[in-house]
């Protein structure tokens, strides 16, 4: 069914929170009230987002994806088919520990994460990074990184729309679309 909000929400998915214009939740996803979400984000099926979580704009997340309370992902984030985030370091049942404790996590603008990758509580995936499929991330990731494994590590270097950089041959590259990267003190800063 469409929503005279400007978003749509489909006859099967289960929507408690206003979300931004243009944004698409697919059957059997359900946002949670009081979570945040943005424009023109894609939600797909069997997708849930908690109460405390926040959705940037232009998010695509795939199916069967869960965003808990304390996971912020910024604008531009795409996170894969059944990548898991986490938000409690500690978890233990009710009948053990009545104690929560939440652990943010933060995933900036144009982070991809691929599919089964685990993102454990309490990182920062940098900007325009990559997480590569099945990865378990246990610390945080620079901006433009390519990483991939268990746990993942620094494998490589990526542009804003996720082409391998070289920088073999020196500290400073361009992409095909002409953006000039600098390599310096293992960090990768956008030029221009």
């Amino acid at each position: 069914m469409s929503d005279k909000k400007g978003y749509f929400v489909h006859e099967k998915a289960m929507c408690e929170s206003e979300v931004g214009e243009g944004t698409r939740i697919w059957a059997y996803a359900h946002v949670m009230k009081n979570a945040t979400v943005g424009k023109n984000c894609n939600i797909g099926e069997h997708s849930f987002v908690e109460s405390g979580a926040i959705v940037g704009d232009n998010c695509t997340i795939k199916n069967g994806v869960a965003i808990w309370d304390g996971v912020k992902l910024e604008s531009d984030v795409f996170v894969g088919p059944y990548a898991t985030f986490t938000n409690d370091m500690v978890p233990r049942t009710k009948s053990i520990s009545s104690e929560f404790h939440l652990v943010s996590t933060t995933i900036k603008r144009g982070s991809s994460i691929g599919a089964n990758a685990t993102i454990i509580c309490g990182t920062v995936l940098g900007q325009f990074c990559m997480i590569g499929a099945g990865s378990v991330v246990t610390k945080d990731v620079p901006d433009f990184a390519l990483v991939y494994g268990n746990p993942a590590k620094v494998c490589g270097w990526v542009s804003m729309e996720g082409e391998r950089l070289d920088f073999s041959k020196g500290d400073e590259v361009s992409d095909s679309k002409g953006r000039r990267y600098l390599f310096k003190d293992n960090k990768i800063s956008l030029l221009n």
